[in-house]
Order: C-alpha cells, then structure tokens, then sequence
C-alpha cells in the first residue's frame, strides 16, 4: 500500500513545487514549454516589459496562460510612473508615487492607483508589484527613489494604504514591497546586498510604519526585500529569513497573505547560493510565491523543482511548509479579483500634467533664467535602474508621444554621457537646460554642471529623479521622469517663457 502512496505523495508534492513558482519569458508569445509547465500546475508568470507590445496583443498572452492554467496568477510590474510595463515603449501616464506623496491628496492616489487597475484588468493581469511602500529616508537611493511616496512613514502610509484599496478595488491585487523595508540603502540589490543596520524599534518606527498601512488595507500580497538587517538576522537577507517573516511579518505584523518574493535572479537573493538554493532557503523562511525572474527556461525551472524535491527528502524543507504556500497562491487565484468592476463603481481620475506643476521645486533663479526660453537642451543620459529598464522617460517620452514635436526640439540638442566628450559650454545657445534624474549621485554630471555654471549664468539644472538635500544640482525638481511628468515640465517651461514668445524661433 506504501508503494503506491509514495508515487501519488511525489506527484502532489511536485505540483505543489509548480504552484510556488513565478518564472518569466523572453517575448511577446508564450513559449510551449512555458504553456505546458501551466498545464502542469505552474502558479503564474511574471510579465515584463519585453513581454509587452499592445495592450491588445497582452490581452491575447495572458487569455493563452489563462487558458493553459485558468487559476495561473498574472503578475506585472505595473507602478503607475517611472516603473512601468504596460507602457514601456512610451512612458507611463501617470503621475508616479513621490509626485502623489508631494501633493499629498489621499483621494487623487487612490484614483490613479484605480485607473492603473483599470488598465492592468483590461489586459488580464491580476496581481500588480505595487505600490512602493519604502520610505526614502536616503536620497542616495539608486533603486527606490521616486518610486516611493516619501521619506516621511505616516505619509508613505497613509499613500500606501490608498494605492492598495483602489488597485484592488478593480480586481487587480496589491502587492506592498519592499518588506521590511528598502528605503535606507545606498546599494541597488540587483547589484549587491544592501545592509540596513538598524535596530528593530527603528524599524517599527519608520520602515514598517507604511506595511502595517498595507496589512490594515487589505493588501494581498507582500513582496520582501533581499536586504540584510544585521540586528534582526545576521545572516540571511530578509527574503531567506524566517525570523523577519515568520516572526515579524507574520507574527508582529499579522498578515496572512501571500508572501511573494523579489526576483530572485537578483544578486541580492542568489549571488552566493544561486537560484535553485535560494528558492528551497525562501520556501524555509515562509515565501509563498517564489518571483524567479526575467528571462527564464525550462531547465531553469526544473532545476528548482528538483532542489526543492531534495530538500524534502532530506528534512530540510517540510512538505507541510510548501503544501501551505501553493495553498495560499491558490487562494490568492481563486479570489474574485479578476472580477469586472461593479456597475457605477467610482472610475480613476488622472490629473492633468498641470496639477503636478505645484509639486515640484522650482528656484526662484531658475524661473528668472526659464523666463528667457530654452536655447539648448543638454540631455543627460545615466545608467539605466534595472527596475525601471530603458522605458522612455520625462520630456524626451512626452516629446515623442506628441503628433507635433514640441519645444524640445525647437531647442538645440546635446547629449551628456559618461566617458563621452563634453559640448563646448560656451558656445551653446541659451539659456541652457540640463535634464537628468538624480544629478548628483553621478560625478560627470556633477562636473558637466559644474563646468556650465563656471562659463555663464543662464544654465538650469532639472532633475527629474529624487534630488540631493541641498538642492544644488536640482534648480528644479520634479520627483519622477514619467511621461506625464514630461508634459508638465513642457507646460512649465513654455508659461515661464510666455513673456518672450518669440525665444523658441
């Protein structure tokens, strides 16, 4: 009788491996082996922007994983600004979360964050990567920035909180991240593993303050951290750490949804015990739903499937332990939240790029230069944030998206990029605006500004990232690069140059 329980007790397990597991895929077709791994009891996929063409064309992928696997999760990582999927080829139309905290209007973030929702329940998506719920507290940030709401935790909260009711009030579930908190790192965990060495009253006082708003909102999901808290854990970063989500998470907080994790191809996760370990250590730690990351294969996958099938065998893992987790992302499939939205339900308002201009820092200095027009335009081009990828950003993503090119190209162009050789400053048309995102985080940028400001006065620096404390290379500040954002830096500048409509000929 035991040998024929054991087959039967194998194959549950298997499928239960399967349901764990979030891979993703190179283009905008879903590959066979991908469809069949569905058919199989795989739990979901995680789209991206490679994945992405139209919204008509996603609409088809995601009803041909659905139709492989109707219970199959469909998660994207859809932040509604400088993080975008849906809108990768052009830039997203949407404020974006730090231009949302600066405004501070609980209604409006709940609004934008329904019309995301909207969009992603359009296309068949059901499970967004957001919101953001990092207060900012370093602005040397490389990954979050402008993504998150703030640096203040009652007000990422309170923005949290919003965002969360009203993407799920579309049908789409939530997912606050980055759990415990990834706000004060200098290092970008794609990169490396960033180090928060602060004791646990500090984290209740600030990191946790914005996921204890999300757990009260009902969010369905949380995404963990791959960020080392030497204080709560000294070894293990917060995704393979069952003291800081069993205890913490679980037990402090109380949430009893899904624990997701970040990708786990992030160096952060897997650089030193690589993905198959990483992905049995999260399960360990109690991750319910195991994001694995871009650009996966089927070999891949079977090669988690067989570490995790190891780890049972030897009593490092309890089959209990992953029969609970594929339970939960079951659960979180088989909700009502692929639903249409009710009829009369309240539709998200977007604002109009001139509703963000009060948002942003403008230097006196810098209105009394922008009211001269705009001679050149120096475009400072940066590393991209692998979270956030080579989408179109700010100005140059509103630009293109418009049938008519506006001011941008009515303005000399010059390009700034590392290692590249500098215009002669002296010589360009002014005035001069220079554009990039977190200026001063970058040291030839820095320079390049620094050499403009030393050979004439008509030179602005606008940041569309998050911006130094001081302020000194952002005369303007926008706090996000969307292409929403773009419009109303264009709306800017042309009302301070209405003085002298003839500087654009």
């Amino acid at each position: 009788m035991s040998e024929q329980i054991r087959p039967a007790a194998a194959e549950t397990l298997r499928r239960d491996i399967l349901t764990t597991l979030l891979p993703g895929f190179d283009g905008p077709v879903a590959p066979e082996w991908l469809l069949r791994r569905l058919a199989d009891g795989l739990g979901g996929v995680c789209l991206f922007g490679m994945n992405v063409e139209t919204p008509e064309q996603l609409a088809a992928l995601n009803a041909s994983l659905r139709a492989a696997n109707p219970a199959a999760v469909i998660a994207i990582d859809e932040e509604g600004g400088d993080v975008t999927r849906l809108f990768y080829d052009r830039g997203a139309p949407y404020p974006g979360n730090a231009l949302l905290g600066r405004l501070d209007d609980v209604a409006l973030t709940e609004s934008v964050a329904r019309a995301v929702g909207e969009a992603l329940a359009a296309t068949g998506c059901t499970l967004t990567f957001a919101p953001d719920a990092d207060a900012n507290s370093d602005p040397d940030n490389p990954v979050i920035g402008v993504r998150s709401f703030g640096s203040d935790p009652e007000l990422v909260a309170r923005h949290t909180a919003a965002w969360v009711r009203g993407i799920q009030s579309t049908g789409v579930a939530a997912s606050a991240k980055h759990f415990p908190g990834h706000g004060d790192t200098a290092t970008d965990s794609h990169l490396a593993l960033p180090v928060v060495d602060v004791d646990l009253e500090t984290l209740r006082t600030r990191e946790l303050v914005p996921f204890r708003a999300a757990v009260a909102a009902g969010t369905a999901t949380i995404m963990t951290s791959h960020i080392l808290l030497p204080q709560l854990d000294a070894e293990n970063p917060a995704t393979l750490s069952p003291h800081i989500l069993h205890r913490l998470l679980r037990g402090e907080l109380g949430f009893e949804g899904v624990i997701v994790t970040d990708a786990l191809d992030m160096q952060g996760a897997s650089g030193v015990h690589g993905i198959p370990e990483a992905a049995v250590r999260a399960l360990v730690a109690g991750c319910d739903l195991l994001c694995i990351g871009s650009d996966n294969d089927d070999a891949e996958l079977e090669s988690i499937v067989v570490a995790v099938e190891a780890a049972v065998a030897d009593g490092r893992l309890d089959a209990a332990r992953v029969a609970e987790a594929a339970a939960r992302v079951r659960a979180l499939a088989e909700l009502s939240l692929a639903a249409p939205v009710a009829a009369g339900a309240a539709i998200g308002r977007m604002p109009s790029a001139a509703e963000l201009v009060p948002a942003f820092e403008v230097s006196d200095a810098a209105r009394t230069v922008l009211a001269g027009g705009v001679g050149s335009v120096v475009r400072v081009e940066t590393e991209a944030n692998i979270a956030i990828g080579e989408a179109p950003w700010g100005v140059f993503a509103a630009e293109a998206e418009a049938a008519q090119p506006g001011w941008v190209s009515l303005a000399r162009r010059e390009r700034l990029a590392e290692g590249e050789a500098q215009p002669d400053w002296a010589a360009l048309p002014g005035p001069v605006l220079v554009i990039g995102k977190d200026l001063h985080r970058h040291g030839f940028a820095r320079a390049a500004i620094d050499a403009l400001r030393s050979v004439r006065p008509d030179v602005v620096a606008l940041d569309m990232g998050w911006p130094s404390d001081d302020r000194r290379y952002a005369d303007v500040a926008t706090f996000g690069a969307s292409r929403l954002v773009g419009d109303a830096v264009i709306g800017l500048v042309e009302e301070a140059g209405r003085a002298t409509p003839a500087s654009f000929a």
